[in-house]
């Protein structure tokens, strides 16, 4: 009996282990603050993005300011590109390559 060959299962859903997050990276610039178009070769690097979804040890994690949605600015050096989306713009990225998270108001003494 011949093996009947099925479809490849596609993946809808990524959870980090450890400490880490799933984060979306933002588009990198292509114009200058003054309004400058940029050509693509010479884009500004971007390593901001927006936490997609953070693993169950950041989110246990009472030292660790990380929530979902969270806009952070981090070093993509040990950042891992995941294949899931036709413009991989998800990374997994470790939280000691997270560097700032950026609020719109003060935390409250």
């Amino acid at each position: 009996m011949a093996k009947k060959k099925t479809a490849p299962s596609t993946f809808e859903y990524v959870e980090p282990i450890g400490d880490r997050v799933l984060v979306r990276k933002d588009e990198p610039k292509r114009e200058t603050r003054g309004g400058i178009a940029l050509p693509d070769a010479a884009e500004i690097p971007t390593i901001t993005g927006r936490i997609v979804t953070i693993s169950a040890a950041v989110e246990n994690d009472d030292e660790l300011p990380l929530r979902q949605y969270d806009k952070i600015l981090f070093h993509p050096k040990n950042a891992i590109p995941v294949d899931l989306e036709h413009d991989n713009q998800l990374f997994v990225v470790p939280v000691e390559d997270i560097v700032a998270v950026f609020r719109r108001n003060a935390p409250e003494e």
